[in-house]
């Protein structure tokens, strides 16, 4: 390894599981130079765009992230597509190690006859819609007075409990005008979540659905039916066992709770959805086959039967987007990998490398894991290669409009200046609003 040239890092993708990474090897080895490269002109990812609104202390990582930044151990690039942009092999010959952090920004289909009605949106798309996100933001959802939310996750609860939420109970958050103002001009009466299989087997984290509870304007209803018998005795790690039986014990509370308020907030199990229904193009129904558990999984029972929904919202997974140049695993949506390794020098972290799983915390762990394999692959290299000088060379020669963490700042100031009624932010949404705001 040269001792006149330091190594150099690129990490594509500002969200938590790159910058943990980042921070990592920056602490490790504060000699070496890291880019962090977004495609958007912000940082952040998941965090931005992802994150309900109303769980501001979730957001709060960023403090952490942006010292990163502004102390310049890390280097911020918006605004830079890597095969648009630049390629990967460019990034490959610039940077002793690539990072892959680009997520799974992609919702997977339903499968089923309808999903292609008006009325239906993946949760990837909806939640992008009311947070900002600016490949979202015109996404114009058809909001009717029946909702259904299929996924039995921490992301149907977000997207149900958005919806159901009063102007007022949105204070301090940052759901986007444009979103709020639809909200509240929406008939809701009914927002129903759906899973294929029982409550014991659902995803939920316990914060999450307790705060379907304490809602002003809606209330939580389930079918005592439903709870019939179910115990988390046979789980045997005993910290699932405990969360099981935390949310046993919502779901039980739910039951005796008032049913009187104008939203009802429906939680069905074991029913899978079998087709959307739908006249002049647009979704008016969602047929469901009631299942069974057998050995913890759903089997079909025939009997089906039909909600009047004019509003679907999948929330039952994302995939990684291709990368021209990555390897991609089509079967299992993310970047072909082996424990966080690509090839000789790249890597990937977070849901890129994993799927769709885990919380903000827990990217932390799997994201420092990757780079302490980075950091043994960086001892055997010779160094040598031109790293951020190379990248500001080959994007001037492009003349690409790159947004560095100034630019990001004034973004940042510039959204908290336009917030009003108790707001962190307004979000600018649109690229190219934020381009004239970071070059001004």
């Amino acid at each position: 390894m040269t001792d006149t040239t330091p190594l150099a890092v690129c990490v594509v993708g500002s969200g938590p599981s790159g910058l943990y990474a980042a921070d990592h090897i920056a602490r490790k080895r504060p000699d070496c130079r890291i880019d962090v490269i977004d495609r958007l002109p912000t940082p952040f990812g998941l965090v931005r765009a992802g994150v309900a609104p109303d769980h501001q202390g979730t957001k709060n990582i960023v403090r952490q992230f942006e010292r990163g930044f502004a102390k310049g151990s890390q280097r911020f690039i918006g605004n830079i597509s890597v095969g648009a942009t630049v390629s990967a092999a460019e990034l490959a010959d610039l940077y002793d190690a690539v990072i892959y952090a680009t997520g799974a920004p992609l919702d997977r289909a339903l499968g089923i006859a309808g999903q292609d009605l008006a009325g239906v949106y993946g949760s990837a798309a909806f939640v992008g819609w009311y947070n900002g996100h600016p490949d979202h933001a015109g996404l114009a959802p058809r909001l009717g007075r029946g909702i259904a939310v299929i996924g039995n996750g921490n992301v149907a609860l977000d997207v149900a409990r958005i919806l159901a939420k009063t102007r007022a109970e949105m204070t301090g958050a940052d759901l986007c005008a444009h979103a709020q103002d639809a909200i509240e001009a929406a008939p809701i009466t009914d927002i129903y979540i759906i899973g294929r299989r029982g409550p014991l087997e659902a995803s939920f984290t316990p914060p999450e659905l307790g705060e379907l509870g304490h809602l002003q304007r809606a209330c939580p209803v389930i079918d005592p039916a439903a709870l019939a018998g179910v115990s988390a005795d046979s789980i045997a790690d005993p910290k699932e066992q405990k969360v099981k039986e935390k949310n046993l014990e919502i779901l039980t509370g739910f039951i005796t709770a008032g049913h009187d308020r104008p939203v009802r907030v429906h939680l069905l199990f074991c029913a899978a959805p079998q087709e959307i229904l739908g006249a002049d193009g647009a979704v008016t129904g969602l047929r469901l086959e009631r299942t069974r558990l057998v050995n913890g999984q759903a089997e079909p029972t025939g009997e089906t039967f039909d909600l009047a929904v004019e509003t679907i919202i999948s929330a039952i997974g994302y995939r990684s987007a291709a990368i021209d140049g990555v390897p991609l695993d089509s079967r299992k949506g993310i970047i072909a990998n082996t424990d966080g390794t690509v090839a000789p020098g790249i890597f990937t972290v977070g849901w890129a490398k994993r799927g769709p799983s885990g919380v903000i915390p827990s990217n932390r762990s799997d994201s420092i894991a990757v780079a302490d394999q980075v950091l043994a692959w960086l001892d055997t290299c010779a160094g040598g290669k031109p790293g951020p000088d190379g990248l500001d060379a080959l994007l001037a020669s492009r003349a690409a409009t790159c947004v560095d963490f100034s630019g990001w700042q004034k973004i940042n100031a510039a959204e908290q200046a336009r917030a009003s009624d108790g707001k962190p932010r307004e979000k600018l949404t649109s690229v190219a609003e934020m381009l004239t705001v970071a070059a001004g």
